[in-house]
């Protein structure tokens, strides 16, 4: 299945470089909430992958939580990821 990336996931003053939020099309509260625990991967440009688990939701829209082994760079907002 696969997601993008919106943003990372922020707080007034500060900014998670491990936390990101995603976004599948057309998935409402009820059925992201069992995506909970699934393995999310993220492949580079250059072919590395950096690997995460969905945490929990974000907010009432289907938005995910997503927690990555590894910080993220600024280049992923807005790049997809597979949901395993």
């Amino acid at each position: 299945m696969k997601a993008k990336i919106v943003n990372f996931r922020l707080g007034r003053h500060t900014k998670s470089n491990t936390h990101m939020i995603i976004k599948i099309e057309g998935l409402t509260k009820e059925k992201a909430e069992k995506l909970i625990e699934k393995e999310v991967v993220w492949k580079s440009p250059s072919g590395k992958e950096i690997k995460g688990k969905i945490a929990g939701l974000h907010g009432n829209s289907g938005n995910l939580r997503v927690i990555f082994e590894k910080g993220m760079p600024g280049q992923a907002i807005n790049t997809e990821v597979e949901v395993r």
